[in-house]
Parts: structure tokens; C-alpha cells; sequence
């Protein structure tokens, strides 16, 4: 058990060439959709295991769903994921773009979970990589103990332990609405200016900022 942040936000990354697309939706969406849809601007993850989370990995905690149907988040910035895509030596990612296009959308924890609840829209968290055959679940608000925040927000992920735990994820069932994003953050100021450029005119508009200590 391990205490939980007074606001605890939650990220979701992905390349700005991605944005306009959500933009056009309002929404972000699952994997499953964007792969019913023929895929993404760009793609970032690594296709096995995308792959593996739409087809084979359930979310226990909702039975008959899987990891893929929902939209993942992680519980920091500067994730291991993110670093995987900064270092671009991965033999399974096809991505070799670096981390510079790629923004964070940040939201409030507690916001999301009570507009699902008012939507009834399905949630949970992974206590681990959501992405792995061993990954537990949890849909309980106070459940959110069960995650090792100490190592989620741990700067250096070396250790074994450390790295799984900042690997948890948590998920929102099929669309999750950019009206929730409170925050953009960016690698440098080009890309922000590029942001706040492809926001203009829309209806909500996060703040962007460039934000040096959520990358590598």
C-alpha cells in the first residue's frame, strides 16, 4: 500500500501528426478502433503488442473486454515507453522519430473518473504493464493504494520493480473526450506553437506549455 497524491494525473502520448485526427473526433479512442479504422497519422507502439492487448489480454475486472478497447494512460510523464522511443533502438519499434514530436496530454485523475462514472462508462487500472499476460486490474477508486506511487514517480527506473510499476496503466473504455485534457505538454517550443496552432478555433483549449522535464 502506498499513499495516493492529492491530485493524481494521468498522460497519454502521442506524435503531434496525430492531433488533428483527435481533434476532428473530440475523442481520443482505442486501439481497437484506430486499427477497425485502418490506423493512425503515425504509430508509436509496438505492433505485437498492440496486437497482443486487442486480441488476447482482458481486463479482468470488466470480463469480455480487452486491454485494446480501451484508451491507455500512464500515471507520470516521462515514461518508460517514452523513453524506449527517445532511445530508437528497439528491434520491435517501427517509430524512429525520437521523442521531439511526441506531446503528453495530461488530465486530472479524479475529473475522468467521475465523468465516466456519470456516463457510465467503464474504467480501470493495471498494477503493472498492461500490456503483459501476468498484468492484475483494478476499477475501485480505492484500489488506487494497491499502485506503487513511490516508483511511479521515480525519476531512474534501473531496478526491475521500479520500471513495472511505472508501466501501470490507466484505461477508459472506448473513447475518452478531449474536453478532459487539461494540459499539453511539449519538447520544445516549435512543437507548442505547432499545438496551439492546430487548437485554434476549437471549442476547448488546454494549456500548452513546453515542459523539458517530462522528456529524456
Amino acid at each position: 500500500m502506498s499513499r495516493v497524491p492529492a491530485q493524481p494525473k494521468i498522460y497519454h502520448i502521442t506524435p503531434v501528426d496525430n492531433l488533428p485526427g483527435m481533434l476532428a473526433d473530440g475523442c481520443l479512442v482505442s486501439d481497437a478502433t484506430i486499427v477497425a479504422r485502418g490506423g493512425p497519422a503515425v504509430v508509436i507502439g509496438m505492433s505485437e503488442i498492440k496486437k497482443r492487448r486487442i486480441e488476447s489480454l482482458e481486463v479482468s475486472c470488466h470480463p469480455g473486454t480487452k486491454v485494446g478497447d480501451y484508451v491507455p494512460f500512464y500515471f507520470c510523464p516521462r515514461s518508460v515507453m517514452l523513453y524506449v522511443i527517445h532511445m530508437a533502438n528497439h528491434p520491435s519499434l517501427t517509430y524512429r522519430g525520437g521523442e521531439g514530436p511526441i506531446v503528453h496530454l495530461e488530465a486530472d485523475l479524479h475529473e475522468v473518473v467521475a465523468w465516466a462514472d456519470r456516463h457510465e462508462k467503464r474504467w480501470a487500472f493495471s498494477l503493472s504493464n498492461a500490456g503483459s499476460f501476468y498484468a492484475q486490474f483494478r476499477a475501485q477508486v480505492e484500489q488506487l493504494t494497491e499502485l506503487d506511487w513511490p516508483h511511479i514517480q521515480a525519476t531512474d527506473f534501473y531496478r526491475a520493480e521500479v520500471k513495472e510499476a511505472k508501466q501501470a496503466e490507466f484505461l477508459v473504455h472506448e473513447q475518452f473526450p478531449l474536453k478532459l485534457v487539461s494540459r499539453i505538454g511539449t519538447h520544445s517550443e516549435n512543437i507548442r506553437k505547432r499545438v496551439q496552432e492546430l487548437l485554434r478555433g476549437c471549442e476547448h483549449v488546454p494549456l500548452v506549455e513546453v515542459r523539458p522535464d517530462w522528456y529524456y
